[in-house]
């Protein structure tokens, strides 16, 4: 199975699912990776502010942003290879690299609320 890596630029928070002005192509990643892991894609996301050893640990990633500086990210490295750089990959190159269909990794997730209300 391909090992499939995100460097993303920094973020607030790991996904960048967070603030008050959220990216929808954010979104469309978060919920590709989610559904990607639970098909056992082996796929990680890794953005600079979270993750800054990944970066220092990732040779390909040194050398690009040496090269082409932090406009590159985010870059997607599959089994240590630079596969796509600039952008984030879309459905059709996940279902390509992974062999899922696109439906699978576009599937929106059904979210529970649970509420932890206190009986008196």
């Amino acid at each position: 199975m391909k090992t499939i890596q995100i460097f993303e630029p920094a973020m607030c928070c790991p996904t960048g699912v967070c603030g008050p002005g959220i990216n929808s192509e954010l979104i469309r990643i978060t919920g590709a990776v989610r559904n990607l892991r639970k098909n056992g894609v082996n796929i990680s996301r890794f953005n600079l502010t979270s993750h800054p050893e990944a970066f220092a640990e990732n040779q390909p990633i040194q050398d690009l942003l040496k090269k082409e500086g932090m406009e590159v990210l985010p870059v997607t490295i599959i089994d240590g290879k630079v596969a796509k750089k600039g952008t984030y990959p879309t459905k059709q190159e996940l279902a390509d690299w992974t062999s899922l269909s696109i439906d699978e990794i576009g599937k929106k997730q059904q979210f529970q609320i649970k509420l932890n209300i206190a009986k008196k």
